[in-house]
């Protein structure tokens, strides 16, 4: 898949295409709906399927503070719209400037001018342009003038629940791996790099590697079960994601115990994938207690994950 940074950067000459709008945080069983649509009509067509997408997220930009975490950085974003089929991907940087264009200017100078659209493929509650006014409605009133069809995907739902980012972050927020799983349609995952903690946890008899990720982690705090993968290789894992109670300190962190692996990991990029939460984060008595707390976790992760 290529993808293209910047509206600028497009060429005007790549032909027409059936175009998918949205941020597509998470690119979440919804999202690959959309994206889905877009690659089908785009076969059918004999043309090019292009996803265009924001960067930063349009909140960031328009309610400094308020904007929800990210699920994904824009590198697992791509990699994850690269993998539904879509040909290309377009990333529009999100500025106050872009907020301010009228939904009947981005239409037709973006969607219809520079990509060409023959089709547009968007969610049922996509928004767009100057004070978000731009909705599935008005494209599809657009694309009659400006000659392109237009698809508005219904809401995807699992267990009668519609699935959208809010309600992805409202189950990690929860602790609830498995639920934000089902509506991803597959397990959270963090990447990052291991770097150099306090060794506490090598001391205990239980080394871990403490990862700094990408974006901040959205699961609750707590001990999970989860696979950790390093250059390609896949290992079961116990993970505290919080800020070690027992030894006062503060700063939130992913420690992760890799089961039956002693490799040196400094440096470098792992991906955390969260299965099961274990428990929540308690403050122990003493290093003792939490040494057998600590087999105990291992033990239930083993029979989790074997």
């Amino acid at each position: 898949m290529w993808t293209v940074r910047g509206l600028a950067s497009y060429p005007p000459d790549r032909g027409p295409a059936v175009v998918a709008l949205g941020t597509f945080d998470g690119v979440h069983r919804g999202h690959r709906a959309i994206l889905g649509t877009a690659v089908d009509r785009a076969l059918a067509l004999g043309v090019p399927s292009v996803a265009c997408t924001f960067e930063p997220h349009p909140i960031e930009v328009l309610q400094p503070g308020r904007a929800p975490a990210a699920i994904t950085t824009l590198d697992e974003r791509l990699a994850l719209i690269a993998a539904t089929g879509i040909d290309g991907t377009l990333v529009i940087d999100f500025t106050p400037a872009t907020a301010r264009i009228e939904p009947e200017a981005f239409v037709g100078d973006v969607v219809a001018g520079r990509l060409q659209a023959r089709e547009v493929v968007v969610g049922f509650n996509h928004s767009f342009g100057r004070g978000a006014r731009g909705n599935a409605d008005l494209l599809g009133k657009l694309g009659e003038r400006l000659g392109f069809a237009t698809h508005v995907v219904p809401p995807y739902t699992v267990d009668g629940v519609a699935v959208s980012s809010t309600a992805i972050r409202a189950a990690l927020a929860a602790g609830d791996v498995e639920r934000a799983a089902t509506f991803l349609g597959r397990p959270y995952a963090v990447i990052g790099e291991v770097v150099r903690g306090a060794g506490r946890g090598r001391q205990l008899g239980f080394p871990t590697a403490n990862v700094r990720p990408d974006r901040p982690a959205l699961a609750r705090v707590g001990v999970y079960a989860c696979r950790m993968e390093v250059d390609g290789a896949d290992h079961p894992a116990v993970v505290n994601v919080g800020v070690r109670p027992t030894f006062g300190e503060t700063t939130l962190a992913v420690e992760v115990h890799v089961l039956d692996f002693s490799a040196d990991l400094y440096g470098r990029r792992v991906r955390v994938t969260f299965l099961h939460r274990l428990r929540d984060e308690t403050r122990f008595p003493s290093v003792e207690a939490l040494r057998t707390q600590i087999e105990a976790d291992v033990a239930q992760a083993r029979a989790l994950l074997r």
